[in-house]
């Protein structure tokens, strides 16, 4: 009996927690072989399966017993896999139609994921029709997506013959025996994570015009047979574009070109420009406030872990030069008694509600404020959960403004009383502008995510792993109360710098090595962790105690 018949006698038991089912197969089964067996039924087209909680591809064979759970793109692991796969789709597309252009897979935007091909100064609509079309050929053509793996000398021979640099430049400096990559056909592409097994999978996609380049649309996370909706964002459209051309001009735009200035000592004067180009920009949003003259109230908002606190300190700093003296006027004094309350869809207190704030006080007192009159400013007492006064007196002289920080800040409706000439609104996000490599994006979500584990372990008690297990429900309540406002800002700050997941790394990752293996949290804390692989490691000695990076490493000089 040969070895491929013995292997067909030995069986290997999985545990399927899509239908709760345990069942036995021969040594050497696909995962899609048993997901075909299984009849596994989700939302959408299953794309791939954690597997004792590490996403791999159903092209993944199982030797050992498992713990098997399949993922369709309505989870954040599976949209990825999505976002990957059709990706390779328009690059091997674009090799096709125009064998000399480079795709750059750059940033979301409208969401979706702004591309640009390097041949063309701005793209035509006749040449996007062109692209989409051939990306449709490649899908109903049903081209398997092989996983590959050899010597990374010879992957970077591969990718050296394609004119993939950016990519060459990557593996060189990882240094890894071994390299993945994937294949249609002859194209050859290296991504971050697993793709889909084949082209047909991804059916759901479309291309537009967009700017100087194109937008590569991408299914609904809660409906994957629908596209995203585009929404117009111009003024995030013009951060990330200031930023891009900015990282050309110091010549770092993806990661290869990151570790080569840390290994070759050079980093220290990147971090040096970053936590300039930081003043630079905060001291131009001062002057801009200072010319409309009518602006008492200034208002900042952000998504989790933007460094919004710092931010604000850093602003009324700046404020202060200029001989206008900021009060700080905390949201948080104006929730509403906890009875009163909304519920969320569980039927818990939902304080991320924008009616979780008693908004007519808030515009009645502002109003007050704005005429001139003193008004005494609630306390809340979160241990009661009922607001108290305790004889806090305000008035703003004529060289005073207000500086409102909060989720809510950028709403309409939080001062729908107060004259839009007497607001000055400004939107902070940490957005990442460097890529991997040309078509791998970094997700500006997992700096801010990185930020939050690091900053919650050291100051908040909390573990990685109940950090993770919070996230998806943080990222529901910007998703409904905070990036479909932040259009309405009129200026934008990135409060993101070049280095940061560099030095991000040396602090998350012993972190998320705690958390447990057996949790549903690993698969996150795992991805994390083979993602901040990717950046040679930097140390924090250059950071300035007042630098935003602070508020979430520690040793700021501000009081938070």
């Amino acid at each position: 009996m040969n070895t491929k018949e013995l292997s067909k006698n030995k069986l290997v038991t999985i545990f399927c927690k899509n239908n709760n089912t345990y069942k036995s197969y021969p040594i050497g089964t696909s995962l899609f072989e048993v997901c075909r067996d299984m009849n596994i039924q989700l939302k959408s087209q299953v794309l791939a399966a954690r597997v004792n909680h590490k996403v791999e591809s159903l092209n993944f064979l199982i030797f050992k017993p498992k713990n098997i759970e399949f993922i369709d793109a309505t989870v954040s692991a599976g949209m990825r896999v999505y976002e990957r796969s059709i990706s390779m789709v328009m690059a091997k597309a674009v090799k096709d139609l125009f064998p000399r252009a480079v795709l750059k897979i750059e940033h979301p935007i409208s969401k979706g994921v702004f591309c640009k091909i390097s041949s063309f100064r701005s793209i035509t609509e006749d040449q996007v029709q062109q692209l989409k079309n051939r990306m449709q050929e490649i899908i109903d053509d049903n081209l398997p997506i092989y996983e590959e793996e050899k010597q990374t000398s010879e992957v970077i021979r591969i990718f050296r013959k394609g004119r993939k640099t950016d990519t060459v430049r990557l593996l060189e400096t990882l240094k890894m025996p071994y390299t993945r990559y994937f294949r249609i056909e002859d194209y050859t592409d290296y991504y971050s994570g697993v793709l889909a097994p084949s082209t047909a999978y991804l059916k759901v996609f479309d291309l537009q015009k967009y700017q100087n380049g194109i937008l590569l649309r991408i299914p609904n996370k809660i409906n994957p047979q629908q596209l995203e909706e585009v929404v117009p964002q111009p003024k995030l459209f013009d951060v990330f574009n200031e930023y891009i051309k900015w990282n050309k001009i110091i010549g770092l735009s993806n990661v290869g070109d990151f570790n080569v200035f840390t290994q070759t000592n050079k980093i220290q004067g990147i971090m040096k420009i970053s936590e300039a180009l930081h003043e630079k920009k905060i001291v131009q949003i001062v002057e801009m406030i200072c010319r409309r003259k009518s602006s008492r109230f200034i208002l900042i908002s952000g998504p989790s872990s933007s460094g919004k606190t710092t931010f604000s300190k850093r602003l009324a700093l700046q404020l202060s030069v200029m001989g206008i003296k900021p009060i700080m006027l905390s949201l948080d004094n104006y929730f509403v008694n906890r009875k009163d309350t909304p519920l969320d869809e569980n039927g818990d207190w939902d304080f991320e509600h924008l009616n979780a704030l008693d908004l007519p006080l808030f515009n009645q007192q502002l109003k007050q404020l704005l005429a001139g009159e003193e008004v005494e400013i609630p306390f809340y007492n979160f241990e009661l959960g009922i607001r108290q006064y305790r004889g806090e007196k305000l008035k703003l002289n004529k060289n005073n403004v207000l500086l409102i920080e909060g989720i809510h800040a950028l709403n309409p409706a939080l001062l729908s009383e107060i004259p839009e000439e007497s607001k000055f609104k400004i939107y902070v996000s940490a957005l990442t502008t460097i890529s991997l490599d040309s078509h791998n994006r970094l997700a500006t979500t997992d700096t801010r995510l990185l930020r939050r584990i690091i900053r919650d372990y050291k100051f908040r008690n909390y573990s990685a792993q109940e950090t993770i297990a919070r996230w998806q429900s943080v990222r529901a309540g910007e998703e409904k109360w905070v990036f479909p406002f932040q259009e309405y800002a009129d200026v934008m700050f990135n409060s993101a710098l070049l280095f940061e997941l560099a030095v991000l790394r040396q602090h998350a990752e012993p972190i998320l090595l705690e958390v447990s293996p057996s949790s549903e949290e690993y698969c996150e804390a795992h991805r994390l962790l083979r993602f901040l692989k990717y950046f040679s490691p930097i140390y924090e000695n250059e950071i300035p105690p007042t630098s935003l990076l602070r508020e979430f490493l520690g040793g700021s000089s501000f009081t938070y």
